[in-house]
């Protein structure tokens, strides 16, 4: 796997996608809105086939949780939101995807934690994230939807 800058093009593929229910939730809405977010992401690749990308600081935070103050500071810490082309979910993929997404930003950053923030109904990522050795640390609840927020040592 190889990450790079997102392009348009990438963006553009990515705002497209349309993950089955439940997991409809994680569709992109507002399409001008979602593309210019995007181009600050990275887009994770293997190969030619783009098959994710990720993205960190506010980029990766629910904004409520940050407005209510469920994202305190924390040296060494970076927050972390990612999603996968939906036609690869659900097949045993995700631990390496995060695996290697999680890799890439120690090397850069020299991490001690890292924090992601899932959706309480989302059970498959909640249980991948726990064996990737995540620990829920508090929730809140946005738009009638609770999340969880989860840090994770390195």
């Amino acid at each position: 796997m190889l990450t790079k800058k997102i392009s348009k093009n990438d963006a553009k593929k990515i705002i497209k996608w349309k993950y089955e229910p439940p997991y409809d939730f994680y569709n992109m809405d507002g399409p001008e809105d979602s593309f210019q977010e995007m181009l600050q992401y990275k887009a994770v690749f293997n190969g030619d086939d783009l098959i994710g990308f990720y993205c960190v600081g506010q980029f990766a935070q629910v904004p409520i949780g940050r407005d209510i103050g469920s994202y305190p500071d924390v040296e060494d810490l970076l927050d972390l939101g990612f999603g996968m082309n939906p036609e690869l979910t659900g097949k045993g993929l995700g631990f390496t995807f995060i695996s290697f997404i999680i890799s890439e930003l120690q090397e850069k950053y020299n991490l001690n934690k890292i924090r992601l923030t899932v959706a309480e109904f989302n059970k498959r990522a909640i249980t991948l994230y726990e064996k990737l050795g995540f620990e829920t640390q508090t929730s809140f609840i946005a738009n009638d939807t609770t999340f969880l927020v989860m840090i994770k040592k390195l």
